[in-house]
Order: C-alpha cells, then structure tokens, then sequence
C-alpha cells in the first residue's frame, strides 16, 4: 500500500507544482505588464518592475493555491483514470475511500508548502517589493523595526509607533535637520489624523535648537504637510504583509485601542482556513474523476477545474467582503466556501457508493 500512496501522492504533487507554475507564469506576465505603465515615474525602471513582480509572485502563489490544487488533482487522478489505472485499482479490491487517502497524503505536503509560503515567504517579500516600489516612485525611504515605523521625507525623519490604521496614528515624532545635517526642529505627537490632502497633530511637544539655544512649545494641534501618505502607511498594516500571529497581536492591539479590527480578523481565519482548502480540493478531486469526469478529456477537465475554481475565489472575496460589511462571522465568512464544496464532495462519494 505504500507504493500505492506513494503513486497516487507523487503523481497529485507533481501535477498540483505544474499547474501552480503555469498560473504563477500567467499572473506574473499581466501584473507585468500592468506595471510597465509606472516604469519613468520618480526612479521606478523597467528592472525594478520585474523585480517587484518576482517578488509578489509568493503572495500571488498562496491566494491561487486552492485553484491550482484543485486543478492538479483533477489533471493527476484524471490522468490515471485515462490510463485505466484507477479501474484496475478498484477490480483489486482497493476502495474509493483508499484511493482518496492516498491522494490526501500528497494533499498534506502540499498543505505544509502553503503554510511556508503564506507565513514566511509572502509577507516579508511581498512587504519588501512594495516598500521598494513606493521608494522609487516618490523617492522617500522607508523602513519597519521593533520601534515602530520609520521613514524619510526630505530633511525630516519620521518614526511612528503605533499604526491605528493608514490614516490613524499614535506617538509620533519627527525629527528636522538643517542642509549641515544639524537637528534644527525635533517634534512629538501624541496622534495625527489623515484630514483630505495632510496630517492634523494632536498634543503637539516641539523642541527647538539654534546654536547653542534651545526653546520648547506646545500646542493642541497643527497640520503637517508631508510626503507620507496613507498609501504607503497603509503597506505596514496591510493585512496579505501580516504572518498570522502578527495578524493575532494585531487584532489584539486594536482591541485594546477600541478600534475595528473586523478586516484584520477575516484575513486572520482566512489564514486558518487556506491551508484545509487544499485538502478539501484534492478530496474533491478523486470522486469527480470517478463520476462526471471519467470519460473526458484532460481539456475538458482543466476547464471544470477553472471553472470550480473561480467560484471558489469569488465566493472567498464576496464572503470576506459581507463579513466586513455585513459584520458576519470572520470563522464563518472564510470557511464558508470551503465548507461548501467538502459538501460536494461527500454527495458525490455518496452517490458513488
């Protein structure tokens, strides 16, 4: 039997990583191509385009990856099926229940591959290429450590420690220096809000040096005009830039703030959920086969797989959407879909026995 699950698994696995690398390849060709349109603005150039692209290609892997499983394990246990390999496995007595657990085992490794991409690769390339893409374009330096958010805006530096939301900010402070790199102005608010086009500062401490004077104000508040925009605060708390335990403290630090974190908690079980979808596809996968698909082409079966697939990532973004909107249950939004089809799974195992 191990052969058995080695066969099956291995043939599931390989077809699963050919139809992720066709689907990355076409994605990658038309967020290229999209991207060529930025190419000339500020120092952004045709090779920094390309390498944002590659970079974005882990993120783009983990949100298609329940397609591409599904599509691989349909290509894969079609493909035996077309070979009468599966008809022989059933005349020696091996049950449908045997032959989805064999193909559920290769469906485990793929399973701790998504993992890897979606908590370690993704958020850290991903929060990478758009730092270095936003760099570029506007020409301002950016950086994240455990002190908070730092940045560069001209001759001023810029640290942020708590990022309430892209247009909501706590404990600021902002550093001016004179064309000697002299600190001339050193500024900290306690919050900053996003008001049309700049920051409000609220309860404002300001410090002064001139030579060897030093003078302190203060004041309740007072606009500040700045190159950062929400767009690019937005890339800190971005929740597909989160690992999920980052999303967890996250979730937890907005709470605690008494903000809305309904956005952070749907991608948080999304996380939980994504790496069961596979699992499910490639459940879904063997009694498919075994009953609508048996006697069809692999074209035929590439296109209900497309089509399966697309219903299932746009049921997952309406489902994510209604949760914010609606204020659905986060677990239930991101399981939903999922759900669903484990459900037309097991039919067709039913109607198959």
């Amino acid at each position: 039997m191990r052969k058995l699950d080695r066969y099956i698994g291995g043939t599931v696995v390989v077809n699963i990583l050919l139809s992720l690398l066709v689907l990355l390849t076409l994605a990658g060709f038309i967020t290229l191509l999209e991207e060529m349109e930025e190419v000339g603005r500020g120092s952004y150039r045709t090779i920094d385009a390309l390498f944002y692209v590659l970079l974005i290609l882990p993120r783009g892997a983990y949100e298609i990856f329940p397609v591409a499983v599904l599509l691989g394990s349909l290509i894969g246990v079609g493909g035996l099926a077309s070979h009468s390999e599966l008809i022989a496995m059933r005349a020696a007595g091996i049950s449908l229940a045997r032959i989805i657990l064999a193909a559920l085992k290769g469906g485990v490794l793929v399973m701790l591959l998504v993992v890897l991409i979606g908590e370690l690769v993704a958020p850290n390339s991903e929060k990478y290429a758009e730092v270095m893409r936003a760099e570029k374009i506007a020409d301002r330096v950016t950086h994240k450590t455990k002190y908070g958010f730092w940045a560069r805006d001209g001759k001023s530096y810029i640290n942020i420690r708590y990022i309430l939301s892209n247009s909501e900010l706590k404990g600021i402070y902002i550093y001016e220096f004179t064309n000697n790199r002299d600190l001339k102005v050193a500024t900290y608010a306690a919050s900053a809000v996003y008001q049309q086009d700049h920051w409000l500062l609220q309860d404002i401490h300001q410090t002064h040096f001139s030579g060897d004077l030093v003078s302190s104000t203060k004041l309740e508040s007072a606009a500040w005009e700045s190159m950062l925009s929400p767009d690019l605060i937005d890339i800190v708390v971005r929740p597909s830039l989160l690992p999920i335990w980052s999303l967890y403290q996250y979730i937890e630090f907005l709470h605690e703030n008494g903000q809305e974190a309904r956005v952070y908690e749907v991608a948080f079980w999304g996380k939980v959920v994504t790496p069961l979808v596979t699992l499910v596809m490639v459940f879904l996968s063997v009694p498919i086969v075994f009953g609508v698909l048996r006697s069809v082409g692999v074209g035929q079966r590439i296109f209900v797989g497309a089509l399966l697939g697309m219903v299932f990532l746009m049921l997952t973004k309406s489902f994510a959407n209604m949760a914010v909107v609606y204020q659905m249950n986060p677990l239930f939004a991101s399981a939903f879909p999922g759900l669903l089809l484990l459900a037309a799974g097991l039919w067709v195992v039913r109607k198959q026995h």
